[in-house]
């Protein structure tokens, strides 16, 4: 079997790929931190939870209402984006004149209840989500084996991410969201309806916390901890690629799941600290982020 530097070929793409799954996660879910911090100035703690619920609510609708994985994928990010605009609505909207600290700790406060309920219904040893059928197997490719799944949830990731940008940057409501968020009240004098624009902002935010967790739903047990496990990786991600830039979360995102893939590969004992690492680096260097404009 070929080797690259004495590892073998499959392990090596094997890791491989389980960085790019990993950095699919990492990419939507810094996208929506990115998206609520760089429209609205809120730093959104409550996400990995939000991430969690999305899980949550495709496996509750599998086994109370007997909507299958695809159903799932569509109405899940529905229902925890309308949790998120129903949260934005009576608490987050009373904060967008306050120092970012006093949404970091609301923020932070409403995931650990919203831990801590589902934990207490669900305990913490995790429910099995199984994979569609038509996604189940995989191909055999020259050097490894590509389990339709994951290959899927490569794609789509890379699609959500890709439109979202493009929404935000290059659309006219995209125009209107980053203008509202810079002088609201001009952007409210031409007929806008900017807390309206808002509330739907950080509600997208969360459906893209809920998409994710769906997707990740039948590659990790769904569990009360999943989004505390991953939402501090996260939030270094958003660090990494410069709070509030979005195009700077997606590239951060797939880029460091890979590194974290090789990583695993050549130096295994640093696989969980190299992301941290990369970022004091980058702040000593950069401290706006990689993509971060500096105010």
């Amino acid at each position: 079997m070929p080797t690259i530097l004495g590892v073998p070929m499959q392990a090596l793409f094997g890791q491989l790929l389980l960085g790019l799954i990993n950095g699919s996660f990492y990419a939507i879910l810094s996208l929506g931190l990115a998206i609520i911090f760089g429209l609205l100035n809120i730093i959104n703690f409550t996400h990995g939870a939000q991430y969690m619920m999305g899980a949550f609510v495709a496996w509750m609708l599998l086994n109370y209402a007997g909507l299958g994985y695809w159903w799932a994928l569509l109405l899940a990010p529905i229902i925890v984006g309308l949790f998120g605009v129903i949260l934005e609505r009576l608490l987050i909207s009373r904060l967008y004149k306050l120092d970012h600290l006093y949404g970091l700790l609301l923020t932070f406060g409403l995931a650990l209840i919203i831990q801590g309920l589902f934990r207490n219904e669900y305990g913490v040893s995790g429910l099995p989500y199984a994979i569609p059928s038509e996604l189940s197997g995989g191909q055999r490719l020259p050097f490894m084996f590509l389990p339709n799944y994951r290959g899927w949830v490569v794609v789509a990731s890379l699609v959500v991410c890709i439109a979202t940008w493009l929404v935000i940057e290059k659309t006219k409501l995209g125009a209107y969201l980053r203008a509202a968020t810079e002088n609201p009240t001009l952007v409210q004098a031409f007929g806008v309806n900017v807390p309206l624009l808002l509330t739907l902002t950080y509600g997208f935010g969360v459906a893209l916390a809920a998409f994710a967790g769906v997707l990740a739903a039948p590659v990790y047990s769904v569990n009360p901890n999943m989004g505390a496990d991953i939402i501090i990786v996260v939030f270094a991600v958003v660090v990494i690629g410069g709070m509030g830039s979005i195009l700077g979360s997606i590239i951060t995102g797939f880029s460091l799941g890979l590194v974290e893939g090789l990583t695993k590969v050549f130096y295994p004992e640093a696989s969980s600290t190299v992301i941290f690492v990369i970022m004091v680096l980058v702040l000593l260097v950069k401290p706006a982020g990689l993509f971060g404009r500096t105010a």
